[in-house]
Formats: C-alpha cells, sequence, structure tokens
C-alpha cells in the first residue's frame, strides 16, 4: 500500500515541480562546471547499492564524503549549491528513486555507501529492512547534526511507529523544515 501511495503523490507533484527543477537544471549548468546532477552511490533495502541523483550542489572534484565531514563545507559548494541545499531543491531529482522503487517519499535517509558505522549500527537494529526515503523521522529531529547513534534511535522509533498517518506527519513536518530552512546543511 506504501509504495502505491508513493506513487500517486509522485505523480501528483511532478507537474508542481517542473518549473522549479527546470530552473534549478538552468542555474546549476550556468554557475559551475560539470553535470546537472551528481548521482552518489547509496544504501538501499537489504544493504542494496543504489544511484541517487541530486541536483549537484558541490565543485565536481569534492570528496565523497557526507558533507559535515568536510574540513571547509562552504569552500566546496558552486555558486548556487547553497541557495539550492537552503531549500532543498537540490532533492528534488529523487523523485525518480521513488518511481524506480529505489527510495519511498518516507523512511531512513539512505547512508553514502562508505558510511561503514552507520549502515552497520542500523542493519544491527534491523532498519536495513526499510526503504530508504527522501525525508524521515530523523531528518525532522535534527538532520546532520544528529550523531549516529541519535539518527540510528529515530529510525528505529520509525520502523516500530511507520503507519500512513505517521509517515504524513513527517512529511508536514519536512514542508514545515524546508519552509524554515530549519536543520538544513549549507
Amino acid at each position: 500500500m506504501k509504495r502505491v501511495i508513493d506513487l500517486f503523490v509522485v505523480l501528483v507533484i511532478l507537474p508542481l515541480i517542473f518549473i522549479p527543477v527546470f530552473f534549478v537544471m538552468i542555474a546549476v549548468k550556468l554557475t559551475s562546471k560539470g553535470p546537472v546532477l551528481y548521482w552518489s552511490d547509496r544504501v538501499g533495502k537489504g544493504n542494496e547499492i543504489f544511484k541517487m541523483p541530486k541536483f549537484r550542489s558541490m565543485k565536481i572534484d569534492t570528496p565523497e564524503v557526507a558533507s559535515h565531514l568536510l574540513d571547509d563545507p562552504k569552500s566546496a559548494l558552486t555558486p548556487i549549491g547553497n541557495f539550492i541545499r537552503k531549500t532543498s531543491l537540490d532533492e528534488l531529482p529523487q523523485v525518480l528513486c521513488v518511481l524506480k522503487g529505489d527510495m519511498s517519499l518516507v523512511g531512513p535517509r539512505p547512508a553514502l555507501f562508505n558510511q561503514k558505522d552507520l549502515i552497520e549500527s542500523r542493519a544491527a537494529v534491523g532498519i536495513d529492512n526499510l526503504t530508504p526515503g527522501v525525508t524521515g523521522w530523523a531528518q525532522v529531529n535534527g538532520r546532520d547534526e544528529l550523531l549516529i547513534d541519535e539518527k540510528v534511535r529515530f529510525d528505529k522509533d520509525y520502523l516500530e511507529r511507520q503507519s500512513f498517518t505517521f509517515d504524513l506527519w513527517i512529511l508536514w513536518l519536512t514542508f514545515l523544515k524546508v519552509i524554515k530552512s530549519e536543520s538544513v546543511s549549507h
């Protein structure tokens, strides 16, 4: 049932996000060298690796690590990188992963392939059995500011409480966080 709801919501929002997607694509292309989309290897359900797209907000020579682990994340940003991250516009291409089935609208955020400690901690409590999400319970409770054990605690809480109404609540909280630019890495 969750998959059907994901597909329905994505098909409804696709026409609404077409114009912002178009303008972000042009802005990324005009302001920096390299491709418009950045495809990162992410850990999905069952710890399977999949490719997740984002609008490229970092320079093409930036190391492939979580942005909060960079020495100076702001120096790695493209001219519009801070804006598209602050507004979460960089996440819009992930609707492709929802359509494909690699992601859901709500679930634990997919770890980078090299975040071994997070991957192992999640697997130890069964979170690896969930389809990762565009947003999740940990995202609305701190995002990148959370320590790994805190992320895993929120992900485990989601695993135990997941329901249609809980997903709606998380989507609503995500909308509020994006509007207020709260807990968004710059």
